[in-house]
């Protein structure tokens, strides 16, 4: 009997040691997780958001291929399953998926290494009478992606100015997700940047929203917030660099031209969440 008290005891203090807080009980081992190294610092710091510019069967046999991949897959209009819509994810976490490519945003480069990459199913664009002509996103998209996004920023406290378009970190690249993305929307529900009125207003300073302004200027002004620009860029590329910005803070216009409301609106957004 107090042999069999013993082993009851033991195996109770076992347990309370494999059930101490920042004790993880493994087959075969321990895990101490109570002591957390200074010299680290989370591999994800960005969220990039893409659009397909293909139906849903075809992205989703796109990403799950072997050239092009992304965390998250979200259709156009999601199936509804217990009354929530269903997002596909291909790629864990915290796995590496091949969406950013080229890329560099706030002086990083290699984004695959650093970024959680989210698709969204989107015709993207197509030209009408010499124009580009986007596609519109779907409510129900979005209110699948909102959720989403959100839990991805508090899983690595990822900044607001971190939350950022393809064409943000790839301007001479890519145009996704275009000027019909609602990023005013998704800053309403914590997700991602955007400038206050009163600033831009403040910075405007009377002038005309499209009045010309220097294109160095706005340049210097978007390198500091995070865009790649070079001294040796050729107009086109100066242009595409604008017009990113213009596509992801300014939809109404995004000519890709330097003018009075754009060099506002990198101002306000500057003194709201800092320079690279």
């Amino acid at each position: 009997m107090r042999a069999l008290l013993w082993l009851v005891g033991l195996a109770l203090l076992l347990t309370g040691c494999a059930s101490e807080k920042g004790i993880i009980d493994k087959e075969g081992y321990q895990l101490d997780t109570r002591h957390r190294a200074q010299a680290a610092y989370p591999r994800i710091k960005v969220l990039v958001i893409h659009y397909t510019a293909e139906n849903f069967d075809v992205s989703l046999a796109t990403l799950t291929g072997r050239n092009v991949s992304s965390h998250y897959l979200i259709p156009a209009t999601p199936p509804l399953y217990g009354g929530k819509p269903r997002i596909w994810q291909l790629v864990p976490e915290q796995d590496q998926a091949w969406h950013a490519g080229v890329s560099f945003w706030r002086g990083a480069t290699r984004l695959n290494d650093t970024s959680i990459g989210i698709e969204l199913e989107n015709r993207g664009w197509r030209m009408s009478g010499g124009v580009k002509s986007f596609a519109p996103f779907e409510s129900a998209q979005i209110q699948a992606l909102i959720p989403l996004a959100k839990d991805i920023i508090a899983r690595y406290d990822i900044k607001p100015q971190n939350v950022v378009a393809h064409a943000d970190i790839a301007p001479q690249r890519k145009d996704d997700p275009g000027p019909r993305f609602p990023w005013r929307e998704l800053a309403a529900h914590g997700i991602g940047a955007w400038p206050d009125a009163q600033r831009v207003a403040f910075y405007l300073a009377g002038r005309a929203p499209y009045t010309p302004v220097d294109t160095a200027t706005v340049l210097a002004l978007l390198s500091r917030y995070g865009y790649e620009v070079k001294a040796d860029m050729t107009t086109r590329e100066q242009q595409r660099v604008i017009m990113a910005f213009q596509m992801h803070f300014r939809p109404a216009q995004w000519n890709g031209i330097a003018d009075a409301e754009t060099q506002a609106i990198a101002e306000a957004l500057l003194e709201k969440y800092g320079q690279d």
